[in-house]
């Protein structure tokens, strides 16, 4: 596995989405948007229970995404669909905008809270599914993979904590042939920043797509561990998948805002948690195999950009 001695710049990573899509993209001068859509789709509110149930008839929610095209004219971009964290739209997610429309990548940012009346998870994880954001993305994909000024060949799924475990279980083959399969439509390649791993799916093996994930070994929110136990796993399979390491980088280790490192005394984190899928049913709760320590013993998570 990868390990670098620092973490790169927002930029360096982008040029890690450019060669995934393997395109000729030509740099554009500055990142001015020339255009900026608003598009709505419809979504469903599920529990991780319907979700891996194959459920879509959940709560209906209209969800909105902004989309920015990085130059006028009529050709067709890649795309990068962004998931936001816990915290919800936050100076990271813009950030990543910015760096991608700057290289000729279009962006779709995705608000799964606006929609559902949160505004943030971060201190009551309870309040969404840690699955929800999958179905958003894929509903999503549907959408704009229509849109005349994408190419529906080369739209990559990338996520950032909460929404980093998104993008990462999103490459599952078994969650898009009940989620997905409908439209047809496709992820070129997901890639995950920091995201919880802590999760072990039926067929969690099985990969529709490359993935890429980033993470920091000082972080202490969404520990390294297990997502380099499943890269492991994963790779001795023969998949396609791999982990970078930053030493030294905590949680949000692209964030910019975050430097110097902030706390968040009641942060919820699942890092002493592990979950396991069993035979699934809607009456069949997933099996908790550690739990988590009672609220008054949160973490004292640290944010940091490096």
């Amino acid at each position: 596995m990868p390990s670098e001695r620092h973490p790169p710049s927002l930029r360096q990573l982008a040029l890690v989405v450019v060669l995934i899509l393997a395109t000729g993209l030509s740099p554009v001068a500055c990142a001015q948007v020339a255009r900026m859509e608003i598009v709505t789709f419809a979504s469903v509110t599920l529990t991780d229970q319907e979700f891996l149930a194959g459920r879509e008839d959940g709560k209906p929610v209209t969800v909105a995404g902004e989309l920015r095209l990085p130059r006028a004219g009529n050709e067709r971009f890649p795309l990068v669909i962004l998931l936001h964290g816990s915290g919800g739209i936050a100076g990271y997610v813009t950030d990543w905008e910015q760096e991608l429309l700057a290289i000729g990548v279009a962006t779709f940012v995705i608000d799964s809270f606006t929609g559902r009346g949160i505004t943030s998870t971060s201190n009551d994880q309870s309040q969404l599914g840690r699955l929800a954001q999958t179905e958003d993305a894929y509903r999503a994909l549907a959408v704009l993979v229509k849109h005349p000024r994408i190419d529906p060949s080369r739209v990559i799924l990338m996520g950032f904590s909460r929404g980093g475990q998104n993008a990462l279980y999103g490459s599952l083959t078994r969650f898009q042939r009940m989620h997905l399969s409908a439209s047809g439509a496709r992820f070129a390649a997901h890639i995950a920043l920091y995201p919880d791993c802590s999760y072990t799916y039926r067929d969690d093996e099985d990969l529709a797509a490359p993935v890429r994930i980033f993470h920091g070994i000082a972080d202490n929110y969404d520990p390294v561990a297990p997502c380099r136990a499943y890269v492991e796993r994963l790779r001795a399979e023969g998949k396609d998948i791999q982990i970078t390491e930053y030493p030294g980088a905590a949680h949000v280790f692209d964030g910019r805002a975050y430097k110097p490192a902030v706390q968040l005394p009641q942060a919820q984190t699942t890092r002493n948690c592990r979950w396991e899928e069993p035979g699934w049913s809607l009456q069949t709760p997933p099996l908790v195999v550690a739990q988590t320590p009672p609220p008054d013993s949160r973490t004292r998570l640290f944010f940091s950009s490096l």
